[in-house]
């Protein structure tokens, strides 16, 4: 029986055949390009060309790796210029520029003087300040840096209808033979229409009838820290540095023992307020102690005829003793027989707040009226202090003198509605009559604040409110005739040109008017 496999199929299946095959038909091989020298599976090399790549980013060096920079390097200079002490910066921008040697000197102006601050026909007007004048007003920080001083040759100030009449109340009060009177008096108005520049303007007068000046200024002036120096010329600059020092917590402050309810002093700032009443007032030199003061009141020895001025600066030089010094310096003051006392205060509402930036030893806010300070000087203002009803006066006369603040004030509507109530309905410069603020049953008031405004004293007749408006066409026109003379405007002063920058100044607003004709500029 035939098989059914052939030889030559059991032949080709044979591991002989298979070689001899392979031999004469070997396999092709396959080349893959790979760069040389590597080591690297073809598909994960790096590219040859990093800028021929597709995507374009940039392959950052694995940390640690270091890259061959071939070029040039770059020269960065070193920078050793000295870097400014703490608060350098800040004293250079907020110090105050009183006089510009560019600009033009106005000729035939007239000096502010003890004669003519109340002479009707330097209405519209512009008065310079003399030298002694600016040191004196320097001292007490009646400047502020958003008043332009630095605009003008000298420090000059307008006479508008408000300062003659106060400059013959002050000249009414100094030469009569009668009793003394306190006035009590609260400046307010609108943002720019010229409420610091009336205390200013107050000051100085009572500064030219030798009366007492106490400012506590809406800033505090610093010296400069010790690591640096600021050349200030005598009559051109100093340094204002705008803080609230009594009430936002940056001057150190201890209790007063033997108080209720228990009151705070602060013994730096008593110490820098010394110092600004011996410089502001000269004449305190020629005033001598009434009587020596006791150990237990001051704890140094005092000479029985030592002179006031002698007095503050001795509280100035050591803060510790600040505080007694000048309770025997305020005592001194009001004996009979002293020049009268000018009080001032700019920036009512940090008095007025709710509460302060200091805590009690309960950690709780001190209240402003709580403050030894302002305390004392709301006993004046508002007739009796916070807490009690009996009524402050100045045995002498004098002037207690406060101003509001638009810019640079928290919301106090107790302050507010306070105001208003006192100066009751008004009509605006439109003519339009605006009725006194009612007390809102929805919102939050501070009670001491109503009861010290409304209260103290014995009836809201005793604190006066004068209002601001704005200036009159006639006080525009000299006030745009005095900056026509020292080069700041260019344009002809006419009625058209008047009545122009007098309406886009919202109807005289000073401050309006300095920014759209001296300040603006196309």
């Amino acid at each position: 029986m035939a098989s059914s496999i052939c030889w030559r199929c059991l032949t080709d299946a044979s591991p002989q055949h298979t070689l001899r095959q392979a031999a004469r038909h070997p396999p092709r091989t396959v080349y893959v390009p790979t760069l040389s020298f590597s080591t690297s599976p073809a598909p994960h090399r790096k590219p040859v060309n990093l800028k021929n790549t597709t995507s374009g980013a940039k392959v950052v060096p694995k940390k640690g790796a270091k890259t061959l920079i071939i070029g040039k390097k770059k020269f960065t200079p070193e920078n050793r210029a000295r870097r400014p002490a703490p608060g350098e910066r800040k004293a250079l921008r907020k110090r105050i520029v009183l006089s510009n040697v560019n600009a033009l000197e106005v000729p035939g102006m007239q000096d502010f003087s003890e004669n003519n601050m109340f002479d009707g026909r330097l209405e519209s007007k512009v008065l310079g300040f003399s030298g002694q004048l600016v040191d004196q007003l320097r001292a007490v920080e009646a400047f502020k840096s958003s008043q332009g001083w630095g605009l003008f040759r000298r420090p000059g100030t307008l006479m508008r209808r408000e300062t003659l009449d106060m400059g013959k109340m002050i000249a009414d009060m100094t030469s009569g033979d009668g009793p003394r009177k306190t006035v009590r008096r609260i400046v307010m108005g609108e943002r720019g229409s010229g409420k610091s520049m009336m205390l200013l303007q107050a000051m100085t007068m009572a500064m030219l009838k030798g009366w007492t000046v106490i400012n506590l200024p809406e800033g505090t002036l610093h010296s400069p820290p010790p690591a640096f120096t600021i050349p200030l010329p005598k009559l051109t600059t100093y340094v204002l540095i705008i803080a609230q020092d009594i009430t936002i917590g940056h001057t150190p402050y201890q209790p007063l023992p033997a108080s209720t309810p228990t009151q705070y002093i602060q013994p730096a700032y008593l110490s820098r307020l010394l110092r600004q009443i011996s410089t502001a007032n000269p004449h305190l030199a020629t005033l001598k102690l009434s009587q020596s003061p006791s150990q237990s009141t001051i704890p140094i020895p005092i000479a029985p005829n030592m002179s006031l001025a002698r007095l503050a600066s001795l509280g100035a030089s050591d803060p510790d003793l600040a505080h007694p010094i000048f309770t025997v310096l305020i005592t001194e003051l009001l004996a009979p027989g002293r020049p009268p006392l000018f009080l001032g205060l700019d920036g009512l509402a940090h008095a007025m707040q709710p509460a302060t930036g200091y805590t009690a030893p309960n950690m709780k806010p001190i209240h402003p009226h709580d403050l030894m300070i302002l305390n004392w000087y709301l006993s004046f203002l508002c007739g009796g202090s916070s807490s009690s009803s009996s009524a402050t006066t100045l045995p002498n006369g004098g002037i207690v003198m406060a101003a509001t603040s638009q810019s640079n004030a928290p919301q106090v509507p107790a302050l507010d509605l306070a105001l208003s109530q006192l100066e009751g309905a008004r009509t605006t410069s439109a003519g339009q009559t605006v009725a006194r603020k009612e007390r809102v049953p929805f919102m939050r008031y501070d009670e001491r604040v109503l009861d010290a405004l409304l209260k103290g004293g014995g009836g809201s007749g005793k604190i006066g409110v004068q209002r601001l408006q704005g200036l009159s066409k006639e006080e525009a026109r000299g006030l745009l005739e005095y900056w026509a003379r020292s080069g700041m405007v260019r344009e002809r002063v006419s009625e058209g040109f008047v009545g122009e920058k007098w309406a886009v100044s919202g109807g005289g607003v000073v401050g309006e008017l300095a920014r759209a004709v001296v300040e603006m500029r196309v």
